[in-house]
């Protein structure tokens, strides 16, 4: 099974190191993302589990509640918590799912139908593929999927950066460029014709060119 944007984010219940969980109202009706990684006491995923922890109050401001995934069982991801402290200075307060059934692994597509039903006997190799960054809305539809291999740390102020952007597009009639960032320039959405978006954007645009038209972020 593959995740596409659009589709109603697959619901699990799971264990976690906050208890178990259902996901779907574990994320409520605030947006969500879900991280995931191949193994505990790994060193990129130690790395960015810390630095998760510490930008957790951006999340915190953005309405966004953010939960990690191992295939361990979560009595290791206890463990790997003191060490995630230890090298990067931030504790990890948010929820990190055990997977030792590899279920939400493959419900998520992380891992193929025939890979087995324990992570017993496993490495961080047969897992390289469970390292995605999956963006939840409030109507559990999955916004934005990021799949990243195991040599690679991932890029938070991306993940920030994104978030706002799907954040902004779901709420006004707008795109965002390249390199965008919050607070600058937009593009109306090519779904709105000029007659709309003269009432939307009274001010007016800029327009290089025909298709596109360049407003203030609302």
């Amino acid at each position: 099974m593959s995740i596409s944007i659009g589709q109603v984010a697959p619901d699990f219940e799971a264990d976690t190191t906050q208890g178990r969980i259902r996901f779907h109202e574990w994320i409520g009706d605030g947006w969500a993302i879900l991280f995931s990684h191949p193994k505990d006491f790994t060193p990129v995923c130690t790395t960015e589990l810390g630095t998760m922890a510490g930008l957790k109050p951006e999340f915190d401001k953005r309405n966004t509640k953010i939960i990690g995934l191992s295939v361990d069982p979560v009595d290791s991801h206890s463990r790997w918590a003191d060490d995630i402290r230890e090298v990067t200075g931030h504790a990890v307060t948010y929820p990190m799912i055990g997977d030792p059934s590899l279920a939400v692994s493959k419900a998520y597509g992380m891992l193929p139908a025939d890979a087995g039903s324990t992570s017993e006997g496993r490495t961080a190799a047969t897992n390289a593929t469970v390292r995605v960054v999956v963006f939840i809305g409030p109507d559990k539809q999955v916004k934005a999927y990021l799949a990243y291999p195991m040599t690679a740390g991932r890029n938070f102020d991306e993940i920030l950066r994104l978030l706002d952007s799907l954040q902004l597009t779901a709420k006004h009639k707008v795109a965002t460029p390249a390199n965008w960032k919050h607070g600058e320039d937009v593009i109306i959405a090519g779904s709105v014709n000029n007659d709309d978006a003269k009432k939307l954007f009274p001010a007016g645009w800029k327009e290089p060119k025909p298709y596109i038209r360049i407003v203030p972020q609302p």
